[in-house]
């Protein structure tokens, strides 16, 4: 494999993949309740941090057969169906969040919820890959973290008016969301069938060594990314901070993302090289969350570390999927790209529990604190992993 510099021209994408990233953008305006997952079962069920930790960590092991079903349905029937089916079961669990009246009704809507929940991953990644040359893939990747970036400003904003109102009309929100982008998936983006002619070529997933090391620091990201998501909302009602903190801090993310993609740092840089400056980045707003978290008024303590980790996950979120698409070829895309993305699974089953675990027993300068280490050793990693995903 070689490591090319990004083409980060967004002028030409293929209609199919604007289309798709309309649509995904229309769906991240809800999608901000998993981070609100354990804050609603802890405040409107008075769950203890331990009970909300488990519930969320079911929801992240049923996502794990989720991905694997959705890359498995995405090489046999059309992708535009597999994801309209994965989309549509997810609003069904949201509302069935939404009206849960105790713990464990929740815990149904959580595991429901997880099942369903990673389904249109596959092929919607698959489809990026596919419809897009390897020379502009990159840029492909790049467009569609920027829209959904673009719709997490507006999310984090509604997600502050809302949780004002009450934390469960987010998951009425999001599952209207998700109704919203199945409809124009379904009437905009054109069928796309696997040839049942045509077998997949080549290595199985599990076997190619590439994969399985980009699926380990992947995964460790994944781990630092939902623990730092599901730790946000915790560490800020746990300084004293108002309901709509949590959301106004997503809209700063987000803006975040959205400036970093557009000035393009670092582009002439190999793949490799943008990912160890990601990590160093979100190790660096880790450390800073660490130490102001209890040095300003609640809220306004989180604002400058959250710019700065969020420079370094603009970096990361899509980085390593561009990687994964080009090591497969066109037949095991969406397995490949469902193998890798495994590691979310984990970590929305780690996560949650790892994120009240520390909060629990050290406070908030603990949990930025072991975020940071992880961020770091990732970063130092991506020497070692550049050789061994690009050598013969």
């Amino acid at each position: 494999m070689t490591v090319e510099t990004q083409d980060v021209s967004h002028a030409h994408l293929p209609p199919a993949v604007r289309v798709l990233v309309a649509a995904r953008a229309v769906n991240a305006l809800g999608a901000f309740t998993l981070a609100f997952l354990p804050l609603l079962l802890v405040s409107s069920y008075g769950a203890s941090l331990r009970t909300a930790g488990l519930v969320a960590a079911a929801f992240g092991l049923a996502t794990i057969p989720s991905r694997l079903l959705g890359g498995h349905l995405a090489d046999r029937w059309d992708r535009r169906n597999v994801i309209v089916a994965g989309l549509v079961g997810c609003a069904l669990a949201q509302l069935l969040l939404a009206g849960a009246p105790q713990v464990g009704t929740a815990l149904a809507g959580a595991v429901l919820l997880g099942l369903c929940f990673e389904i249109y991953e596959p092929p919607s990644q698959a489809l990026v890959a596919d419809l897009t040359p390897a020379r502009q893939r990159p840029a492909a990747y790049a467009a569609l973290g920027a829209a959904l970036a673009g719709a997490g400003v507006v999310s984090g904003l509604l997600a502050a008016l809302l949780g004002g109102l009450g934390l469960r009309w987010l998951f009425v929100v999001d599952a209207a969301t998700c109704l919203c982008c199945a409809g124009v998936i379904r009437l905009r983006l054109p069928a796309v069938r696997p040839n049942r002619e045509r077998r997949p070529r080549g290595p199985s997933p599990w076997r190619d060594r590439r994969l399985r090391v980009m699926l380990t620091t992947g995964s460790g990201f994944a781990v630092l990314y939902m623990t730092m998501v599901c730790g946000l909302p915790l560490a800020l009602h746990a300084q004293g901070a108002r309901p709509w903190w949590p959301g106004v801090l997503v809209a700063v993310s987000a803006a975040t993302v959205i400036g970093t993609v557009r000035l393009r740092p670092f582009a002439t840089w190999d793949a490799f090289a943008r990912m160890r400056t990601g990590y160093a980045l979100v190790a660096l707003g880790l450390l800073l969350a660490g130490v102001v978290a209890s040095a300003l008024p609640p809220g306004w303590s989180y604002v400058a570390p959250v710019v700065v980790w969020s420079m370094g996950d603009a970096i990361l979120l899509g980085e390593p999927f561009a990687v994964v698409a080009g090591l497969a070829g066109p037949d095991g895309r969406a397995g490949y790209l469902a193998v890798f993305g495994l590691g979310w699974g984990v970590a929305t089953a780690v996560a949650p529990a790892l994120a009240t675990g520390l909060l629990a027993g050290g406070g908030a300068t603990v949990l930025w604190g072991g975020c940071a280490t992880v961020a770091a050793a990732l970063a130092c990693a991506q020497s070692p992993v550049r050789r061994r995903v690009t050598e013969p």
